[in-house]
């Protein structure tokens, strides 16, 4: 008989366990007989085959279209070096596809690292203690404790439950939560059985203990994966806009070599003439290194964010990221340090401050039954982690619990027998307990949650009936502890008759008291706010919390200034229409408290309509449709669920807000990144097609050959380009408004700097010290020039020289398109003075050594050459310096009121 059909003990012994679990001897000699609780890796492409995708590429095709032309020029007509021609257009091929491959290989294997930061985790009775271990060491026979917020790891048969219900959408695909509990079932289904929990599904409320009878691959979950492959990612927005311009480019080299090569024979040039010069023209124009800079940029990113506390979990956030326009912020935790502490007590006499040596020593009775529904009244557990005993849970409970187990009677624990599952609908949390008095409901949450439920009052002549100037006194304590910032919870009790039903456990309590907890402020956060409203980048609080401890913590952090914003509670938001709703989130200033986080889901929505682009954080279970709505789901890592962190896209690991600014940054750098890359290489490519219009044109010897070309595109030019793709955030980058989603990568700002200002100077340096050569040599116009002459050798290797020496200074221009080069520090991006140095010693070895002379067709030039072209490169730095300089004016202006 399945396990889902016979007792909790009879599957207990099915399995040679019991309640206090597997001793840890037997757990590890079943964990070697079974092997490790994970899935095995999904079958996807081998690496050879995607390595081989590289080589397929449109500007690949074109670049292969090109190589087998000069191969059948060599066979029809041998001896014109077009053989050679051939080797090195597939030498690019070759290169590019391979370092394609391997950048793309090292992203995955960096994101895949990454991930590994935050291990699943799952608590397990061993030794009849409950300790934290790897998902991965979970074996059959394994008792495990779920909570909310718990993904299960393992396929379990509930053997004790308490509200636990379950989200089984990624092995049913039924996206409502189910109630789960430990009665034997009737059908053998493991799937419509409420006493089996699967693999891969997310606690979603209350808590349970269950049996491990089927890991890894044996799961359901294991079942479905293996018939399932992976399906194709669709593109991000980014990653379709470069595919958009690759093959824009592309294209436009193609058409362009085609014009050319009828422009050529309309003016008679000789046919294989006529070829070479179309040929040169696609490889003039075609950017080979633009992919593999791209996904440099994305991995490299990704990198930093992490190292500032960011993990990404999708690479395509990356650039969302840096068009972030609203961040709804949880409070707790998030911009506060979340280390609660009590800091003041309310009872039927009266507030006072809190302290632990003053109640230890005299604490009362109304405060005993306080702090008795304080240290029973919680969700926590103790799990043993690496051997030392922790709590395991709320920190919020964590300081409740140590506070009533610091005065007298705390080591009191009474059995805790059932509970109610808190929600953000209830606002309250339930557990009933066998106690010397019999059962005793105990119940806290906020105030408006639990008053109503309230007929008596704690008092210290006695329990005395609530009156209603006593619920008013509590209200107003209520409202006087929020206006100081602190997070307040109220506490009742109840004898309850074994005769009460279920659905009146919570009536007829008694309150026994208000405590306001403290969390201070994040001390980076005010200044987070602050660069957020800079950027262009309004923050809006999001938090259950009452509204004057809302509003008096985002007076503190800076986020509220004025007199009287908006405050809009979840009772108002849930009457608001979606047509009220985005008219009020006009108001400059507006938070929302008391909020569910279903509602937080609306807001996201709201804001959409709206076309922002949302970054939404949150740890809870119910936070998590929020977290998928947005464009930017970010869960915490230290107080988030599970089902949190698999919704999210981001995850921080410091719980930190500031560190979402951090990743902000991080994430418009990689934008504009890619735009410095794309200036500098599109700049080369007008000094390397004007010697190829002058030569159409003028009848004049070709200025550069194609193998020139491609050292500098895939030689000189490509660690200086990568260099550029991986510069880190520029001051600055926060003081500007937030990217426009539908902006273009390949701008008309962009191309006209490239090739009609910085492309234009190139050209005009490589083309004079192209003639300076010649004249120095005694040519005159239309004197024939053989491919062999030293002079024609010489006067190539000066307009590759010249294009190479207006580089180096080119990508130190590029590394802002209006800020001065010199505002840079010199060491501020190492990766380029690497890179100018690759640039300069390639570019030596092809001009001065006989090997590069050979290859290249190159002869090597005296210095009186590189006296000559060093004021062009002097006068492209000077005229670019100061087209910045009247952006900064004109922006300035525009500035000024």
């Amino acid at each position: 008989m399945k396990i889902n059909r016979i007792s909790v003990e009879s599957a207990l012994a099915s399995l040679k366990s019991s309640a206090r679990g597997l001793d840890s001897a037997e757990a590890a000699r079943r964990r070697a007989e079974y092997g490790e609780n994970r899935l095995e890796k999904i079958e996807r492409e081998p690496p050879w085959l995607r390595c081989l995708k590289q080589f397929t590429s449109f500007f690949a095709v074109i670049l292969w279209v090109a190589a087998g032309i000069a191969f059948l020029a060599e066979w029809r007509g041998p001896g014109a070096g077009m053989a050679l021609l051939g080797v090195a257009i597939v030498g690019v091929i070759l290169i590019n596809g391979m370092f394609s491959f391997w950048q793309e290989y090292r992203a995955e294997r960096a994101i895949a690292a990454l991930a590994r930061l935050l291990p699943s985790y799952a608590t397990a009775l061993r030794d009849g203690i409950a300790v934290q271990l790897a998902s991965e060491q979970l074996v059959p026979g394994d008792i495990v404790l779920l909570q909310e917020g718990d993904q299960i790891s393992a396929d379990c048969r509930v053997i004790e439950s308490h509200g636990l219900r379950v989200n089984e959408a990624t092995v049913t695909g039924e996206p409502a939560a189910r109630d789960k509990d430990a009665r034997e079932a009737a059908g053998d289904d493991l799937l419509a059985s409420r006493n089996v929990v699967l693999a891969g599904t997310l606690a979603v409320a209350g808590s349970a203990q269950a049996l491990v009878f089927a890991t890894g691959m044996r799961t359901e979950f294991g079942r479905i994966a293996q018939l399932t492959q992976v399906t194709a990612v669709p593109l991000s927005p980014l990653q379709f806009e470069i595919v958009r311009l690759s093959r824009l480019v592309a294209a436009l080299a193609a058409l362009l070599g085609a014009a050319f090569f009828a422009f050529g024979l309309a003016l008679g040039l000789p046919f294989w003439t006529n070829f070479i010069f179309a040929i040169g023209i696609i490889v003039a124009n075609v950017p080979e290194g633009l992919l593999p800079t791209v996904t440099l940029a994305l991995a490299m990113a990704t990198q930093r964010m992490a190292k500032r506390n960011a993990l990404i979990r999708h690479l395509p956030a990356v650039e969302t990221l840096g068009s972030v326009t609203v961040i709804c912020t949880d409070k707790t935790g998030t911009l506060t340090r979340n280390r609660m502490h009590v800091k003041r007590l309310y009872f039927a006499d009266g507030a006072c401050d809190y302290d632990a040596a003053r109640f230890a020593a005299a604490p009362g009775y109304a405060c005993r039954r306080l702090f008795e529904v304080a240290r029973h009244c919680h969700a926590l557990r103790t799990v043993v982690v690496d051997g030392d005993p922790q709590l395991v849970g709320d920190p919020m409970e964590i300081t409740l619990l140590q506070m009533a187990r610091a005065l007298p009677g705390g080591e009191l624990d009474y059995p805790r027998r059932d509970e109610i599952a808190f929600d953000s609908d209830r606002k309250r949390f339930s557990t009933l307990h066998d106690t010397p008095a019999g059962s005793v409901l105990y119940c806290k949450g906020a105030l408006e949650a639990v008053l109503p439920l309230c007929a008596a009052l704690e008092a210290p002549a006695g329990v005395t009936p609530l009156a209603a100037g006593d619920r008013e006194r509590f209200r107003a304590a209520e409202a006087a502890f929020a206006h100081d910032g602190m997070r307040v919870l109220a506490f009742a009790y109840r004898t309850l008759a074994a005769d009460v039903p279920r659905g009146q456990w919570e009536t007829q309590l008694t309150l026994a008291g208000l405590i306001g907890l403290a969390d201070p402020v994040r001390l980076e956060v005010p200044a987070a706010i602050r660069a957020c409203h800079a950027a262009g980048i309004r923050v809006i609080m999001v938090t259950g919390d009452h509204p004057q401890t809302a509003l008096a913590i985002a007076r503190e952090i800076g986020l509220v200034q004025s007199v009287r914003p908006r405050v809009i509670t979840g009772d108002e938001l849930a009457r608001l229409t979606d047509a009220q709703l985005q008219v009020a989130l006009d108001e400059p200033e507006i938070l929302f408290a008391r909020v569910g986080a279903n509602q937080k889901m609306v807001i996201v929505a709201a804001l959409q309509r709206k076309n922002h682009i949302v970054a939404a954080t949150g740890d809870g279970v119910n936070d998590a449709p929020a977290l998928k709505r947005a464009d930017i789901g970010i869960a915490m890592a230290i107080s988030g669920t599970d089902v949190a962190k698999e919704a999210a896209d981001m995850i921080l690991l410091d719980d930190n807000f500031a560190s979402i600014v951090a990743a902000i940054e991080e994430g418009r750098a990689v934008f504009d990144n890619i735009r410095k890359f794309l200036t500098y290489i599109l700049t080369s490519n007008i000094p390397e097609l004007v010697p190829y219009l002058a030569f159409a044109l003028f009848r004049i010897p070709l200025p550069l050959t194609i193998m020139q070309i491609l050292a500098v595109d895939l030689g000189t030019d490509m660690l200086p380009a990568l260099a550029l793709g991986a510069e880190r955030s520029a001051p600055g980058g926060m003081a500007r408004p937030p990217r426009p989603r539908s902006e273009r990568l390949l701008s008309w700002p962009l191309l006209a700097r490239a090739y009609l200002f910085l492309g234009a100077l190139e050209a005009t340096a490589a083309m004079a010290a192209f003639f300076f050569v010649l004249a120095r040599g005694g040519w005159s116009y239309g004197e024939p020039l053989a491919a062999s002459d030293p002079l024609y050798l010489a006067a190539t290797a000066a307009c590759f020289g010249a294009i190479v020496t207006m580089q180096v200074v080119n990508v130190f221009l590029c590394r802002h398109a209006s800020r001065s080069a010199f505002d840079f520090g010199l060491l501020s991006n190492p990766l380029i003075l690497w890179g100018v140095a690759f640039e300069a010693g390639l570019a030596a070895a092809i001009i001065y050594t006989p090997l590069g002379n050979e290859v290249f067709g190159t002869a090597p030039l005296d210095a009186v050459f590189w006296l000559f072209v060093l004021p062009f490169a002097l006068a492209m730095l000077v005229a670019e310096e100061a087209r910045k300089w009247v952006v900064r004016y004109r922006a300035a202006r525009h500035q000024r009121p």
